[in-house]
């Protein structure tokens, strides 16, 4: 089954870390770009980072750049952010995707949620 399955998510105060990881099966993961993209309440999709299918690249929306990372592990199928010093603002589903064969998958996301 082709499919992107995010986990790591949960409740944090501000200033505090999580990391990410989004888990791929069923299609060439290390040939992919991944995308993590977030969500928050009432709002578009955000673009939040972008890594390539080597790993050499990464790319980071000005608003998370310096405080996040973005990696990947081609041997373990897994894409990972690294989340620091977080912000109220960066509560939100956070979700992980890519275009496999013309067709954008997406996972369920994982919620994170900053909060004192």
């Amino acid at each position: 089954q082709v499919q992107l399955v995010e986990s790591g998510g949960g409740l944090v105060q501000p200033g505090g870390s999580l990391r990410l990881s989004c888990a791929a099966s069923g299609f060439s993961f290390s040939t992919q770009t991944i995308n993590w993209v977030r969500q928050a309440t009432g709002k578009g999709p955000e673009w939040v980072s972008t890594i390539s299918w080597v790993g050499d690249r990464t790319t980071y929306a000005d608003s998370v750049k310096g405080r996040f990372t973005i990696s990947r592990d081609n041997v373990k199928r897994t894409a990972f952010l690294q989340m620091n010093s977080l912000k109220s603002e960066d509560t939100a589903l956070y979700y992980c995707d890519t275009v496999f064969r013309g067709v954008r998958l997406r996972g369920q996301g994982t919620q994170v949620t900053v909060s004192s």
